[in-house]
């Protein structure tokens, strides 16, 4: 909700801050609560969002589309399917990504089993290490 009193509103420390600042990131969420949460959670750390992608088919389009992209943040688990295809897609371009899971159980294909990962619930501060970390910030 915007305030009329704009001495109430502080500007975003975090985003001014963030080594993500600027960077595009594609998510891939299916999710209607996380896939708009992790989307502000972005932006808030000053990243431009790509997305979100709720399901492979939007995910594949935006992989293969134009629309350059410095990493991506994708559910391994999207509607029933693994986003596996998503990886060699997305490793093929040289674009670097991170999983994410609420799920204990990660079963991951061995090429991928080093990737870097977030087990869901996840803070702000775990996406901005993740990433930044991820792009060699």
């Amino acid at each position: 909700m915007l305030s009329l009193d704009s001495s109430i509103e502080e500007p975003d420390a975090v985003s001014a801050e963030s080594p993500l600042r600027g960077r595009r990131v594609l998510l891939v969420e299916d999710s209607p609560v996380v896939g708009p949460f992790t989307a502000e959670l972005l932006g808030d750390l000053g990243c431009e969002v790509v997305g979100p992608a709720p399901n492979m088919a939007a995910a594949r389009e935006l992989i293969e589309s134009d629309v350059p992209v410095d990493a991506a943040m994708m559910d391994v688990h999207i509607r029933g399917e693994r986003v596996f295809p998503l990886c060699d897609a997305l490793a093929a371009r040289g674009v670097p990504f991170l999983l994410t899971s609420g799920y204990a159980d990660w079963q991951m294909p061995e090429k991928w089993e080093g990737r870097p990962r977030l087990q869901k619930p996840y803070t702000i501060d775990q996406v901005e290490e993740a990433l930044a970390k991820l792009l060699g910030n």
